[in-house]
C-alpha cells in the first residue's frame, strides 16, 4: 500500500492553510464494468497566497486538471494518490476529470453483479480514507464542506445520496461500453448537502427496492424514511420492523440529546459484499446484507441488528453533526454510538436485556483486545491513516463504551444528558476534540474530569479485581478488602464503582441475598460493611457490571459458579459469571477442560441468546486451541456428543435448539457424527422445530466436506440450487473446508494467486480454510503464509490484506513451531509497515496464549 498514506502532521498543516467551501461532483456510471468517470470542481481558499498544497485522489488516470483557469500536466503533478497544487490564490477553483476504478473490496465505489439476475449494484464506503477513490478530495475529517452530487446511471436504478433523491431526467441511452448497451440512462441532480466531512458522503445506486415511510421530528418536520435491498433479496426484507426500530430510535435520541434530527431524510440500504456491520453516512446509512434474514437466525443476531440500527442513528448526532478533528478521537464517534445505542435498545425497544448482551458480547471483545500487545489507550495516538485503519477494534468500540457507561454513573445521567446537549448546540457542523466534550460535562456535573480522563481514556490495559478476606470458625468475614492489580506493562490503577453481590443456593437456585456498593480507588480498599457477614456461596464482584475490569473468584465462589451458574435467574449476573470463568481460563488459571465441563453441564439452561452465542464460541476455542493436542480428539467427540443431545432436548423451534444444532454441525468430527449429519441433510433424520432451510443445508454440507464425506460435486449441486451471493460465499467456505492439503492448496491458489477475488469470497474462504479435524493439513501453509506477506501488503488494499492475514493465518496449529515461525518473521522484518507488524503480533499473541492455557490443561 505505498503512496496512499497521510500523516497527522500533514493533515494539521493542510487544515491550517486551507478552507474548503464546495465540491461539485458529477459521476458517470455508464462506462462499463471496470471504470466510471468523475468530473469534480472544488472551491477552496487559502490563508497564504502563493502557498503549495495537495488534494487526494486514487485514480486509474487523470484526464484533466485545471487550477484557477490554468491547465496542469497530470504527469507532473499527480503521483502516489496526490495531486500537487502549486501557487495557490486566496480563492481557488480546481477542476479535475478522472477515470476511477470500481472495486470489489468494499472500499471506494464497490460494484457487485447479482448472480440471481445479472443486475448491477453499487455503493460507496469511504471511512477512513476512501472517498478519494471516487473523487478528488481533501481527505481529512476537519476539512468540511458542502457537496453537490450529480449522478448519471441507468434510468431504472434507484440512486440514493445524503440528500433526498430528486426526480431523474432522461439523457439518452447507454453506449456499447456499458453493462447493458442501449438501455435508457438518466441524470440525478441532488441538492447540496449540509457542511460535512467527506468520509460520510455516499452514493448508492442500482435497482434496489424497498419501502418508504416518514416520521415527524421533535421540531415538527416530516422526515422521509426509506429501507431498501437488492431485488432478489427484497422478499426477505422486513422493512416495517426496521422502520419501527428507527422511529423508536428517533424519539429516544431527540429527547436524550435535546436536539432534533439535524438532516433532511433517513434512508437505510442493505448492501451486498459489505465489509462491516453498517456505516453512518448522513441520511444514507449502509448495512450489511447479513441483516436481511433469508434463513433462520439467532435471536442474538436479531438483537444485534437492532443495536446496529440505533448505533448508526446515534452517529447522526455524534460523528456526523459534530465530527472529530482527527482520528485519535475516533472513539468519540464509536464509543458514544455503541454506548447510546445500547441504552436506546434497552429502554426504547423490546430488547430490554441489551446490557446483558453488552456484558457478554461487547466486553468479551474489549477484554481480549486490551490484553493483546497492540492494545492502546481509548484516545489513541494516531500518527497516520494506516494507524487508524487498524484501530476499528475492541478498544475503540467496546472498551470505550464500557468506560462511557462508567462515566455516566460518575457524573450522573441527567448531567450527562445536559452536557451532551450543550456540546451539540455549541459545536454543530464543526469538529471537536476530547476536551470539548469533557468541558461541557464538567460544566454540568461540577466534577473535574481531568484525572478521570487520564486514568480511563489516556492509558491502556485492564485491571483485575479480587476479594481478600479472612473468616472465623463460623464462616463470617473478620476482614474484607477488594484489591485491584494491573499488568507490568500497563500499571495504571483506576477508580472503580462496583456492587458486590452475595449469592446463596436457596432451594437449589443461586439467589442474590445481599449487596453492597463500593468505590475501589486504590490497590486495596477495605470494605468495613462486610465484616461480620456470613460468607456466601458465591461472591460476585462487579455485580450489575458497572465497571470495566476482569474478575477473579475466591475458591468457594469458583466451585459454586462451576456447579450452579445455570440456576441463577438474573441474565446479567450469569453473563458476568461466564465472563469471569472465561477470563480465568484464558489466563491459564483454570484448566480448560473444567471450563468445558461447566459449559456442557450448564449451557442447556442459558436462555439469553447473545450469552449463549458467546459461550458456545468460547467452548469451541477451548476445545480446539486450549486443550492439549493429545486430548483434543476425545474432547472434540465429547463436545459434539453433548451438543447433539442438547439440540434434541431443547424446546422445538427455540433459539437454543437452533444454536445447539448449528454448533453441532460445526463440531461434528467422528464417523458417528458425520453419519448423523448425512442423515439430517438427506432428510432421513428430522428434528421437530428445526426445518432445514438453505443456510442450514450449507452448514451441514460444509461439515461433510470437512469430514471427507462430500466434495466438489456436492458443492456444485447445492450451488446450482442456490444461485445467489450467499450461495457463492457458502460454496467458497465449503471448498476451503476440504480436509486434505491438496484441497487447501487449491483454495490457497485461488485466493492468494488470483487477482480480483471479491472481499466476502476471501472472508468465507478463510473461515473454511481454518476448519480441519487434523490440523496437520495446515502445516505446509506456515511457510507459504509468511513468504506471501510482503507481496500481499504491497499489492492489495488494506481491507483485502487484513482479510488474507487474519483469515489464513494457520492458528489451529497453535504450537511451538508456529510460534517460532511467527516470531522469526517479526524479527526478520523489523522495518515492515507498523500496521502489518501489528496484525502479525496479534496472531503471535493468540498462539502464545493458546500455549499458556494448554499448559494448564489437566
Amino acid at each position: 500500500m505505498p503512496g496512499t498514506n497521510l500523516t497527522r502532521e500533514e493533515a494539521r498543516e493542510r487544515a491550517g492553510l486551507i478552507s474548503v467551501s464546495e465540491y461539485h461532483i458529477k459521476l458517470d456510471l455508464n462506462q462499463g464494468a471496470k471504470q466510471f468517470i468523475s468530473d469534480t470542481k472544488v472551491l477552496f481558499s487559502v490563508n497564504s497566497v502563493g502557498a503549495e498544497s495537495f488534494i487526494d485522489l486514487i485514480a486509474d488516470s487523470v484526464e484533466e486538471i485545471t487550477l484557477n483557469g490554468v491547465a496542469l500536466d497530470a504527469n507532473e503533478v499527480f503521483a502516489d494518490s496526490r495531486i500537487r497544487l502549486p501557487e495557490l490564490a486566496a480563492e481557488n477553483e480546481l477542476h479535475i476529470v478522472s477515470r476511477q476504478a470500481y472495486t470489489n473490496t468494499g472500499e471506494g465505489l464497490h460494484r457487485f453483479v447479482d448472480p440471481a439476475d445479472d443486475e448491477v449494484y453499487l455503493y460507496t464506503q469511504f471511512e477512513v480514507p476512501d472517498s478519494r477513490r471516487v473523487f478528488p478530495v481533501f481527505e481529512q475529517p476537519d476539512l468540511k464542506a458542502r457537496f453537490f452530487f450529480t449522478v448519471e446511471a441507468p434510468a431504472h436504478w434507484l440512486v440514493v445520496s445524503n440528500q433526498p433523491t430528486p426526480e431523474p431526467e432522461a439523457i439518452g441511452v447507454a453506449g456499447a461500453q456499458s453493462h447493458k448497451p442501449g438501455e435508457a440512462i438518466a441524470r440525478w441532480v441532488f441538492e447540496p448537502t449540509p457542511i460535512m466531512s467527506s468520509y460520510i458522503t455516499a452514493i448508492i445506486a442500482g435497482p434496489y427496492e424497498g419501502e418508504r415511510g416518514s416520521l415527524t421530528s421533535s421540531d415538527g418536520r416530516e422526515i422521509p424514511l426509506g429501507v431498501f435491498a437488492r431485488k432478489s433479496l427484497v422478499e426477505y426484507l422486513d422493512a416495517d420492523y426496521i422502520m419501527e426500530k428507527t422511529r423508536q430510535g428517533f424519539e429516544f435520541f431527540e429527547k436524550e440529546f435535546d436536539y432534533p434530527y439535524p438532516f433532511a431524510k433517513y434512508d437505510q440500504v442493505f448492501c451486498p459484499e459489505f465489509n462491516m456491520g453498517a456505516m453512518e453516512n448522513i441520511g444514507a446509512v449502509t448495512h450489511t446484507e447479513a441483516y436481511v434474514f433469508r434463513s433462520k437466525v439467532t435471536d442474538a443476531m436479531r438483537e444485534r441488528r437492532v443495536v446496529t440500527i440505533e448505533h448508526e442513528l446515534a452517529h447522526m448526532w455524534f460523528g456526523d453533526l459534530v465530527t472529530m478533528r482527527w482520528w485519535n478521537d475516533l472513539w468519540l464517534n464509536e464509543s458514544f454510538a455503541e454506548y447510546t445505542s445500547t441504552v436506546c435498545t434497552a429502554e426504547a425497544t423490546e430488547w430490554q436485556d441489551a446490557w446483558t448482551t453488552f456484558a457478554s458480547l461487547e466486553k468479551s471483545w474489549a477484554y481480549r483486545q486490551d490484553q493483546l500487545p497492540s492494545t492502546h489507550p481509548i484516545v489513541a495516538k494516531i500518527r497516520d491513516l494506516e494507524d487508524v485503519l487498524a484501530n476499528f477494534d475492541g478498544i475503540t468500540y467496546a472498551k470505550g463504551a464500557s468506560v462511557l457507561k462508567a462515566l455516566v454513573a460518575y457524573v450522573g445521567r441527567d448531567n450527562f444528558r445536559r452536557g451532551v446537549a450543550r456540546y451539540f448546540k455549541k459545536h454543530a457542523y464543526k469538529n471537536t476534540e476530547l476536551v470539548d466534550l469533557l468541558t461541557e460535562l464538567e460544566a454540568e456535573s461540577g466534577r473535574d474530569l481531568k484525572a478521570w480522563s487520564k486514568a480511563w481514556l489516556e492509558t491502556a490495559g485492564v485491571n483485575t479485581l479480587r476479594a481478600d478476606f479472612e473468616l472465623d470458625s463460623d464462616g463470617n468475614y473478620t476482614s474484607f478488602a477488594v484489591t485491584q492489580s494491573a499488568t507490568e506493562d500497563y500499571p495504571t490503577i483506576r477508580p472503580h464503582s462496583i456492587v458486590i453481590g452475595f449469592y446463596n443456593l436457596v432451594d437449589g437456585k443461586l439467589t442474590r441475598t445481599d449487596s453492597v456498593a463500593a468505590d475501589v480507588v486504590s490497590e486495596r480498599v477495605e470494605i468495613a460493611e462486610l465484616v461480620g457477614k456470613q460468607q456466601p456461596d458465591l461472591l460476585l464482584l462487579n455485580d450489575d457490571d458497572l465497571t470495566y475490569a476482569k474478575l477473579r473468584f475466591d475458591e468457594r465462589s469458583l466451585q459454586t459458579a462451576l456447579k450452579a451458574v445455570s440456576t441463577l435467574d438474573d441474565s446479567l449476573a450469569r453473563a458476568v459469571i461466564w465472563g469471569a470463568l472465561w477470563d480465568t481460563t484464558r489466563d491459564g488459571e483454570l484448566a480448560p477442560q473444567l471450563f468445558i465441563d461447566a459449559v456442557l453441564e450448564h449451557i442447556g439452561g442459558e436462555d439469553q441468546s447473545s450469552t449463549l452465542r458467546v459461550v458456545l464460541s468460547q467452548l469451541r476455542t477451548a476445545a480446539t486451541l486450549y486443550v492439549k493436542p493429545e486430548n483434543r480428539a476425545s474432547v472434540a467427540e465429547r463436545v459434539a456428543d453433548r451438543l447433539w443431545v442438547l439440540a434434541k432436548e431443547a424446546p422445538a423451534g427455540s433459539d437454543r435448539q437452533f444454536q445447539f444444532f448449528t454448533a453441532f454441525a460445526g463440531a461434528a468430527v467422528s464417523a458417528a457424527h458425520l453419519d448423523t449429519v448425512e442423515a439430517l441433510l438427506a432428510g432421513e433424520i428430522e428434528l421437530a422445530g428445526m426445518p432445514l432451510d438453505t443456510d442450514m443445508k450449507w452448514n451441514l454440507l460444509q461439515a461433510l466436506v470437512a469430514g471427507g464425506r462430500a466434495g466438489e460435486a456436492e458443492i456444485a449441486e447445492m450451488l446450482a440450487s442456490d444461485k445467489t451471493a450467499n450461495g457463492e460465499q457458502a460454496a467458497a467456505a465449503s471448498r476451503a473446508a476440504a480436509p486434505t492439503t491438496a484441497g487447501k492448496e487449491k483454495v490457497w491458489h485461488d485466493i492468494f494467486e488470483t487477482a480480483g477475488v471479491a472481499n466476502l469470497i476471501i472472508r468465507s474462504s478463510g473461515t473454511g480454510f481454518k476448519r480441519a479435524s487434523d490440523v496437520e493439513v495446515l502445516r505446509p501453509f506456515v511457510a507459504k503464509f509468511f513468504d506471501s506477506l510482503s507481496t500481499v501488503w504491497e499489492t492489495r488494499s488494506y481491507q483485502i490484506a487484513e482479510e488474507l492475514i487474519t483469515g489464513f493465518f494457520p492458528l489451529p496449529l497453535a504450537d511451538e513451531e508456529l510460534r517460532d515461525a511467527t516470531a522469526a518473521w517479526l524479527t526478520a522484518n523489523a522495518d515492515a509497515a507498523p500496521t502489518l507488524r501489528r496484525l502479525i503480533t496479534e496472531e503471535l499473541a493468540d498462539v502464545e496464549r493458546a500455549l499458556l492455557v494448554q499448559r494448564a490443561d489437566v
